[in-house]
């Protein structure tokens, strides 16, 4: 049996940890039922649309069994030649995907086979989620940072709910470069200076602020939300998987980062995490209520500041 090791030293709180992850993280890989599996639910509307649900308890925590099912999501869909839209949204209405599992033994990503890139198994999946030959959409209700943010940059389109959304890289705060590829794929959406505004500020965006700078496509009133991305995925679904992918293979070589640009994030969050101040910091958030529901996750950029 695998040793409880995680990615941060959280004193007494490790002994909390250690009883929810024999519970919360199902071994890899998954076992499918169907169209289910323990963090992504996919349905079918049609031959060339699938819908994506994401689920991963209380916030909606990123982790190595997301990456497991992500890499089955995209194995299938890139041998799917009907397929033409992808739409990941999320089952729980306050958390689209909030950030990675910091509590989390990292040996279980470390230890997951190589993906298909040779990359880090996060950025991996993220890379070839962004270069699949097909549309894939976020509906982003709720909150998505850190590798939540991370997750819907690697997608191609992103509607946000403006009361609804919030997005946001807090990583810095925490004395840590975001791992994911936020720093080599928001300066390509929203420029230079307000990505390194959005980097180093570590704070909070809400739909207003994020279509207005570009981290979104666009924001929608949350009562026009569901109609407006219906509409949208179910229009673009009927032209039919060919002319998706031709067009992906035009506009990806102009406006996706090298993958080389990856692993120099990757190495530098995976080996500033073990410093004393981000080991404290991580320590302090646990201790206020990090990872449960409750006033930290929901207003984590301004608790991410607080020392």
């Amino acid at each position: 049996m695998r040793t409880f090791c995680p990615l941060f030293d959280l004193g007494d709180a490790n002994i909390r940890i250690r009883k929810e992850a024999s519970s919360n993280y199902p071994a890899y890989p998954a076992r499918r039922r169907g169209n289910f599996m323990p963090h992504i639910t996919i349905t079918r509307p049609s031959k060339t649309l699938w819908r994506a649900s994401l689920d991963n308890g209380p916030v909606n925590l990123v982790n190595s069994q997301t990456i497991v099912e992500l890499r089955s999501l995209i194995d299938e869909a890139e041998a799917d030649t009907d397929l033409a839209v992808i739409l990941f949204e999320s089952a729980n209405p306050g958390y689209f995907m909030a950030h990675w599992d910091l509590a989390e033994d990292p040996a279980k990503t470390t230890d997951l086979p190589p993906g298909k890139t040779g990359q880090q198994p996060f950025v991996d999946v993220l890379i070839r989620l962004s270069k699949l030959p097909v549309l894939t959409v976020s509906a982003i209700r709720g909150r998505a940072r850190g590798a939540g943010s991370e997750f819907v940059l690697a997608t191609d389109i992103r509607f946000a709910s403006r009361e609804r959304a919030v997005l946001g890289q807090f990583e810095v705060a925490a004395g840590l470069i975001p791992g994911g590829g936020a720093p080599s794929r928001l300066p390509r959406l929203v420029g230079r200076g307000r990505a390194l505004e959005i980097l180093a500020g570590a704070n909070d965006f809400d739909g207003d602020l994020l279509e207005r700078y570009g981290y979104v496509n666009r924001a929608i009133p949350d009562a026009e939300f569901e109609g407006f991305v219906d509409s949208f995925v179910t229009r673009v679904a009927g032209f039919g998987r060919r002319v998706i992918g031709e067009l992906k293979q035009c506009v990806d070589p102009l406006t996706l980062p090298d993958d080389v640009e990856f692993p120099p994030q990757a190495d530098l969050f995976w080996t500033t995490v073990v410093q004393p101040e981000v080991q404290d910091w991580a320590r302090r958030q646990f201790e206020r209520g990090l990872q449960q529901s409750g006033e930290v996750e929901e207003n984590l950029g301004e608790f991410a500041a607080r020392r």
